[in-house]
């Protein structure tokens, strides 16, 4: 996956080969007993700042996160590296803001396959990405579905609402003899990939009282991914960047007043240009 934060130079802190004594495996003899792990990780970040006052506060302090390394590990038990490494990354990640980007790697020396072998591991890379998230209701009080929408998905971990915009009323898309939509839409950060944002914010409709009978139709709660960094995909449950948004006003108006700049990785054109460029009535109305 191409992002906007893998096009962006990052500088690296490099932790190589800490080793660890801890309690992780499939067999009941290697949590009993424990052994030793090996982890090294390349922490993407910017420097600049501290490179120019020679602050550590403005970096990321690599004993700290060697000691956090150390205590996670030993505090926390896995049968697989794959998960050690995931719920590492992820800790991490929450713990220091200005760690954009992470790749971690936990070695097991000689694992217990009754074979040869010198090393077993597992390496991953783990980013921050943004997303952003159109909002829409016409059922109840719309606001509030909409205000306790934005507040659930701040409260995901791994997960930040960054900016929100207004919300602009906006006639029905589709089926007209409905009531008017609030529309609006939100930045978000994530640490999850864009089908578990997909499944969290199915959650939320479905928690709102949402429910699909029909298309284009009355909702407590619409929420569609718009863009999720630079991603393009075409999938049946999934299409990102939504395939409708650059005809929609009720999406483009409220984006642009967060991300006016923000370029379709399709098209090319920025949200502002898209918003300008709609003609006539075509772009009203609540997503589906």
């Amino acid at each position: 996956m191409i992002t906007e934060k893998n096009k962006r130079h990052l500088d690296e802190i490099r932790i190589e080969d800490l080793e660890v004594f801890a309690n992780h495996g499939v067999f009941p003899e290697e949590t009993a007993l424990g052994q030793k792990f090996v982890v090294s990780a390349v922490l993407y970040t910017d420097t600049r700042k501290a490179g120019r006052t020679d602050e550590l506060t403005e970096s990321i302090h690599y004993g700290e996160v060697s000691a956090f390394i150390d205590l996670y590990l030993k505090q926390h038990t896995y049968k697989l590296l794959e998960s050690a490494a995931e719920r590492l990354a992820e800790e991490l990640l929450i713990k220091y803001p200005s760690l954009e980007q992470i790749r971690l790697e936990i070695k097991k020396p000689w694992a217990p396959i009754r074979l040869p072998l010198r090393t077993v591991s597992v390496e991953i890379l783990r980013s921050r990405h943004t997303a952003y998230i159109a909002l829409g209701s016409n059922m109840g009080d719309r606001e509030n579905y909409l205000k306790d929408a934005v507040k659930a998905l701040n409260e995901i971990r791994g997960c930040k609402v960054r900016t929100v915009s207004s919300y602009i009323e906006t006639p029905p898309y589709g089926v007209t003899d409905q009531a008017d939509f609030l529309n609006g839409c939100l930045e978000l950060e994530t640490l999850l990939t864009p089908e578990e944002v997909l499944n969290e914010l199915n959650r939320i409709e479905r928690e709102a009282g949402r429910e699909r009978v029909l298309r284009w139709g009355p909702r407590t709660l619409d929420l569609d991914i718009i863009f999720y960094d630079d991603l393009v995909c075409q999938e049946k449950e999934l299409c990102i960047p939504h395939v409708d948004m650059h005809r929609r006003k009720f999406v483009l108006e409220p984006l642009c007043q967060i991300a006016p700049y923000k370029r379709h990785p399709v098209y090319g054109k920025t949200v502002a240009e898209m918003l300008a460029g709609l003609e006539g009535d075509n772009g009203t109305g609540s997503g589906n």
